[in-house]
């Protein structure tokens, strides 16, 4: 029996291997060597794989899990969000304008702040440009909201990159702009602040160390006009890449993946093709997430000329088909964002004739039965994000957007686990935090909705890890899978609060990439 590099021990080793309830421990100990695991039994059993030169961790008793698959996540939106102006805390447009005054005095060019939820405050209003000119009358300044459908800008964005902003996704009152941008207004801020590489490693790195942080040992990257594979490849290529990324090209990079021959899952132990990405619709939060029926409130801002506002189409149905025959055509997995029932039908639709395995739905919010039925029946992953269940309580958004009965009817994880789809979890950085997600779906507002703690975890674990295909390397704590592991504090299944456990240490290929102790 040759020696393991590394022993953990004094565990409670929760596998998460289907065959296991996951509601007691499978084992005490994990042995580990170049980077895999190779044992998982019990302390005593485990011991004989120590050596002189084996690194010993006594966990005292605390969990060990697979390591988290982010399914859906924007690790540069991350990073800035880490850099920029941070709105996610903040309690309404006062303190917005004054976090965003504190950047503006701490940078030169735009200032930018991230993470905005209008949801949550006293004054449920998005920010305005009047709001933003009180940041800057010189500089231009721009707030995303937290679901980044949806930008708030100054009067200098306006002069500067008006002209280019589709009309229909400039919100107005009383004719008047308001300093909203929804969708494809967005693409020319978007431009104007993208990165340079240099800045793009910046983001990078501090978004990893927030996932190392969270107890994330791989991600899945939706990478849009960006720096980011580049980077993605020197940090690999240096030994400076602490977790594994699968990248999702969005659709604009189609022609370059086929003329460079990129495959989904090819590449490094770090740095793997994805699948190639597209939208449908836009958000609820923003009032674009295409429905079948009309939203429950009005949005006098609305600009689409609808007298029943359903929201958007950002990629139409036709368009879509035509995108979704490419990428199957070349072997190429494909994924798309679908919110609203109308457009995760038209995203099946598309699905229907494909030859291809594992094609992607992300988001799927607005769920009906027929749509639970057809999804039941295909081969598609549901890549779905529990975080978003925050909004879907009783005086949360959904309420206000969708009324009381779409409201308990979207994020249907429970009708969806018991109709055979194996969920896959994500968190599209709203916030990267796992068992933030973990605990929404754990405590959700409808039955329909709910998931126990280990199927929570295991969407978030080997559900991810196979919608990347990665089912065989990660997301169980399994003998020849990669030591990916996370060890928590205290047990998610006796937990008062699952988003309230820290996360002590997280591996990477047996490499110890965050470690609370010290």
């Amino acid at each position: 029996m040759t020696a393991a590099d590394l022993i953990l021990t004094n565990a409670r080793v929760h596998t998460l291997e289907r065959n296991h309830d996951g509601t007691a421990p499978d084992a005490e100990a994990v042995g580990v060597r170049d980077g895999r695991i190779v044992r998982v039994d019990s302390a005593y059993e485990v011991e004989f794989l120590e050596s002189a030169e084996t690194r010993v961790v006594d966990l005292d008793g605390r969990t060990v899990l697979p390591g988290f698959v982010d399914a859906h996540t924007h690790m540069e939106m991350v990073g800035r969000r880490a850099r920029e102006a941070d709105l996610g805390d903040v309690a309404g447009p006062a303190g917005c304008v004054e976090r965003l005054r504190e950047r503006r005095d701490e940078t030169d060019g735009w200032v930018l702040g991230f993470a905005y939820d209008e949801s949550t405050w006293a004054e449920s209003r998005y920010l305005t440009r009047s709001d933003l000119d009180a940041v800057s009358t010189d500089r231009p300044v721009a707030a995303f909201r937290e679901d980044l459908h949806l930008a708030s800008v100054n009067s200098v964005v306006f002069d500067r990159y008006g002209s280019e902003f589709p009309d229909r996704d400039v919100r107005r009152e009383g004719g008047e702009q308001t300093g909203v941008l929804v969708e494809d207004a967005l693409d020319a801020v978007w431009a104007a602040i993208g990165a340079d590489p240099e800045r793009t490693r910046e983001y990078l790195r501090a978004a990893q160390a927030t996932a190392n942080r969270r107890g994330v040992t791989a991600v899945h990257d939706m990478v849009r006009n960006s720096h980011a594979p580049r980077v993605y490849r020197e940090l690999d290529a240096a030994g400076e890449l602490d977790l594994r990324v699968r990248i999702n090209y969005w659709s604009d990079h189609l022609d370059a993946v086929l003329e460079t021959g990129l495959r989904s899952g090819h590449g490094s132990d770090r740095v793997r093709t994805g699948a190639i990405k597209t939208y449908t619709d836009g958000s609820i939060g923003g009032r674009t997430a295409r429905l079948s029926e009309p939203y429950a409130d009005t949005d006098e801002s609305d600009t689409t000329g609808e007298s029943e506002h359903r929201g958007e189409w950002v990629v139409p149905p036709a368009e879509l088909g035509v995108l979704v025959e490419r990428v199957d055509d070349a072997g190429l997995q494909m994924t798309t964002h679908a919110i609203g029932d109308a457009a995760i039908a038209a995203t099946l639709d598309a699905y229907e004739d494909t030859d291809g395995a594992r094609h992607r739905i992300e988001h799927v919010e607005v769920l009906t039965d027929e749509l639970v039925e057809r999804l039941a029946a295909s081969n598609v992953v549901v890549s779905a994000q529990p975080n978003f269940l925050k909004w879907a309580r009783a005086d949360g958004l959904y309420a206000e957007r969708l009324g009381d009965e779409r409201r308990r009817d979207s994020n249907r994880f429970r009708t969806l686990a018991d109709s055979g789809v194996e969920l896959a979890f994500g968190s599209d950085c709203m916030p990267m935090d796992p068992l933030f997600g973990i605990a929404q779906a754990v405590d959700a507002p409808a039955p329909q909705q709910e998931l126990s703690v280990f199927e929570a975890l295991r969407a978030y674990t080997h559900g991810a890890a196979r919608a990347g295909f990665d089912e065989d390397r990660m997301g169980t704590v399994t003998a020849g899978n990669c030591a990916d592991l996370v060890v928590l504090e205290e047990s998610p299944w006796g937990a008062d609060d699952i988003a309230d456990i820290d996360v002590t240490m997280t591996l990477v290929g047996g490499d110890v990439v965050h470690d609370e102790r010290t």
